[in-house]
């Protein structure tokens, strides 16, 4: 068995019950609910069951509605689990097409950024590809930097461990986003600065990969100080977390997102504002 073969044959091992298929709001996006009277956001997510567990989408919506910002969002995370997938998708292409998008969110499948062979075959010039389609539709791409399995991958050197995994995915998302002058929501740093603080935080399913809801709720949290360049500390939805828990990670989003804009090529005011 390959290398490559050898290192997806451990992402297949998760549960088939996690993998959601959709592309929801795909022919809705003209619409754009929420309580404020500024700009419509519009957020597109490309990615896979990282993105879809939970409705990240959704959840995200949720909080900036709370924030009092008018948003859309739609998703494809259908049966595609990598970059490649996406830049041949006619799902993704149609949704590309299907608006004005403020952002669109790239997310890469977690094996691919580890190995700097994977990276050079597959995931710079997939992201490269669909930065250009991003930019061609007149929005703003944004990566998904993704978090590490819970103990890494066995046998597989510096990655064998969840901060080696974690130090590979950071570097493969920064090196492509600085080439490509696009920015980061770096929600796989936050969880590592959570995890670090508290390593009791149940931020995993028991499979050790996907998120529970208090790590779905991380990302939207990363998202929201992100995109609006605003805390999303004191906002009431919460994801049905209890208060202490939903106020730490709004707080080390944060704290991490806004302290670090220039590391994650944020410029100083967000697109649409």
């Amino acid at each position: 068995m390959t290398g490559r073969r050898r290192l997806l044959s451990l992402l297949f091992l998760v549960p088939v019950v996690l993998i959601r298929l959709s592309c929801s709001g795909a022919f809705d996006t003209s619409a754009c609910p929420g309580g404020g009277s500024g700009p419509c956001t519009r957020v597109l997510f490309i990615g896979n069951t990282y993105t879809g567990t939970n409705d990240l989408p959704g959840m995200f919506a949720k909080l900036a509605r709370s924030g009092n910002h008018r948003i859309r969002t739609a998703v494809n995370d259908d049966d595609s689990i990598s970059l490649v997938d996406h830049v041949a998708s006619h799902d993704t292409k149609r949704l590309l097409a299907s608006t004005h998008w403020t952002f669109v969110v790239l997310q890469e499948q977690s094996i691919t950024p580890l190995l700097e062979e994977f990276r050079q075959a597959e995931m710079y010039p997939a992201a490269r590809e669909l930065v250009d389609m991003v930019r061609g539709a007149g929005a703003t791409p944004l990566f998904f930097l993704t978090w590490a399995h819970r103990v890494g991958l066995s046998d597989t050197g510096p990655t064998g461990s969840y901060a080696g995994m974690q130090k590979a995915t950071d570097d493969a998302y920064l090196t492509i986003a600085r080439e490509e002058h696009a920015g980061v929501a770096p929600v796989g740093y936050a969880w590592w600065t959570l995890y670090d603080r508290d390593p009791g935080a149940a931020l995993w399913q028991a499979d050790g990969t996907h998120p529970s809801v208090e790590g779905t709720y991380l990302a939207a949290c990363v998202f929201y100080a992100t995109i609006f360049r605003e805390s999303p500390l004191g906002l009431g939805y919460r994801a049905g977390l209890p208060d202490s828990v939903a106020a730490t990670v709004q707080k080390i989003a944060a704290d991490v997102v806004l302290a670090n804009a220039a590391t994650w090529g944020l410029p100083p005011t967000p697109p649409g504002t």
